[in-house]
């Protein structure tokens, strides 16, 4: 496998994602996998990059989601490493690339969930992850209202590919968004 220095990474991304909300979001993912991959003893910039560019082209070509970045990353030379990490995040959503090794199983899982534990933070009085608790996740992901879009499902089936709890999936993802959080947007006032 041929690594991809962060850098480039951060390079084709922004090249293809220039809102900040979606900027922020392959940025709190990236931290989260950064921190997984420490857990697992596994290279972490491996693990960080992987969660980078896995929206890659979700901003301009939402409707070929995963497609699109499996072309755009072959045509930058990216390792078919990454491709393959970035395609197991859609399993079953938008692509049958099912997720086998611990990194695309954990880019499954904690993608989503990422969403929903920035969506909690934001509805908090002081806007930080650096005060959010695994309990307050636990109830906004009981809400199916709230943060509608998230899927819940893809959440738990990752629990289950993981072999982890929800609450210590919830707890983990917390603590690798926490490191990152002046970088996500989610220092909030405190």
């Amino acid at each position: 496998m041929e690594k991809l220095a962060r850098a480039e990474a951060w390079a084709l991304l922004t090249e293809y994602t220039k809102g900040e909300a979606l900027q922020k979001h392959a940025l709190a993912v990236e931290a989260v996998m950064a921190h997984f991959g420490r857990l697992n003893g596994e290279d972490e910039e491996v693990w960080a990059v992987a969660g980078l560019l896995h929206d890659l082209d979700y901003e301009q070509f939402p409707e070929q989601h995963c497609h699109k970045s499996e072309e755009i990353m072959r045509e930058h030379g990216v390792d078919e490493f990454y491709i393959r990490a970035m395609n197991c995040h859609g399993w079953g959503l938008c692509t049958d690339v099912e997720p086998q090794s611990q990194l695309e199983k954990t880019l499954y899982t904690v993608d989503e969930l990422c969403g929903l534990i920035n969506a909690a933070c934001l509805m908090r009085p002081s806007k930080s992850v650096l005060d959010i608790e695994v309990k307050s996740v636990k109830k906004k992901f009981k809400d199916k209202a709230f943060a509608a879009g998230v899927n819940r499902e893809v959440i738990r089936k990752g629990c289950e590919l993981l072999g982890m709890e929800l609450d210590e999936v919830i707890r983990e993802t917390i603590a690798g968004m926490q490191e990152r959080a002046e970088a996500i947007g989610l220092k909030g006032n405190l």
